[in-house]
């Protein structure tokens, strides 16, 4: 006898509770539904389970011995809980069937996203909304993980990523650039650190590896990076801080640390109070644009409802 010896069946533990409240085989069998021979067959073997008899079959009716009486309460905690489990999990599963699981690089989801969202929801119900904020490549491996069904994030047509790639759909929300801009320097308001300046190193604040800002920047921009090693401008670069946070390099730039290539949506308000100006001319812009990537397999109802009214929204309508 003993726990070793067989399987836990549930319904031995739904019959053990109807016999405890009954006292009577028969009355307990029919309302089991269950054949009398075959519901004593479920007792017996859930004494055979436990390793102790439950029952006094001597007593009329059918008494509770006390290991069963100690059993009882703590087998309807154990049933309990179970159905409360039970409850749980599947209300999580409908959540997550009706949710839509964004990952959304860190500056549009400070900057485009918000906007963007609400343009939705004044067309669509869109229930329950989970974000992740991360790095351009973080976002793509959550995409490739199949861990959540859209990634919003900036990108280039001659500078593919994973998600182009592995041909997951995508679609052009919107446009942005990124424009080289420095703190001014005195009052004049010219650009403290410049491309212009002919005779000195120009200090540049650069995007780190996991950023899709800095890759298009490394790919499009080669005449300041070079290989990403050796600067080609004629004077010469200085990478003085390292980050893949777009909002932590407009800091730096704000403090007069170097030049940065920042996207428009993010330093619009910068712009136009003067706090940071043009570090060169617009032919070292680069255009970019706002994305939506989706996964190829089919999605929940509520994530193929969005991408399908973003199908038919022009580019460029909400967001910034």
């Amino acid at each position: 006898m003993g726990p070793g010896n067989r399987p836990l069946d549930l319904e031995w533990l739904e019959d053990f509770l109807a016999l405890a409240e009954s006292g009577n085989f028969s009355r307990a069998a029919q309302a089991r539904n269950i054949a009398q021979p075959a519901f004593s067959r479920h007792i017996r073997a859930l004494e055979e389970w436990v390793g102790v008899d439950l029952f006094d079959r001597s007593a009329h009716p059918a008494a509770l011995t006390a290991a069963g009486r100690r059993f009882q309460p703590l087998l309807e905690d154990t049933l309990a809980r179970l159905e409360s489990a039970r409850i749980k999990a599947r209300a999580a599963h409908d959540q997550a069937a009706a949710s839509l699981l964004f990952a959304a690089t860190h500056v549009l989801s400070l900057t485009f996203f918000p906007q963007w969202l609400g343009g939705l929801e004044s067309q669509l119900r869109l229930g329950p909304i989970q974000t992740i904020s991360d790095s351009f490549h973080a976002c793509e491996d959550l995409a490739l993980q199949r861990r959540v069904q859209f990634v919003l994030c900036h990108g280039h047509r001659e500078v593919p990523g994973r998600l182009d790639e592995a041909e997951f759909p995508m679609l052009r929300l919107s446009d942005d650039v990124l424009l080289p801009v420095s703190a001014p320097q005195g009052a004049a308001g010219g650009a403290m650190h410049s491309l212009d300046a002919a005779d000195a190193p120009v200090s540049v604040l650069a995007y780190s590896e996991p950023s899709g800002l800095g890759r298009i920047m490394r790919a499009r921009m080669r005449q300041v990076f070079g290989d990403g090693t050796v600067p080609t401008l004629s004077q010469g670069v200085e990478i003085v801080f390292t980050a893949h946070h777009a909002a932590l390099l407009k800091t730096m730039a704000l403090e007069g640390r170097g030049v940065a290539w920042l996207p428009k949506s993010l330093i619009a308000a910068e712009l136009k109070s003067g706090a940071l100006v043009a570090a060169a001319s617009a032919e070292w812009n680069v255009p970019v644009e706002i994305r939506l990537y989706r996964q190829r397999a089919e999605m929940a109802p509520a994530a193929e409802a969005l991408w399908t009214l973003v199908q038919e929204r022009p580019p460029g309508s909400g967001g910034r």
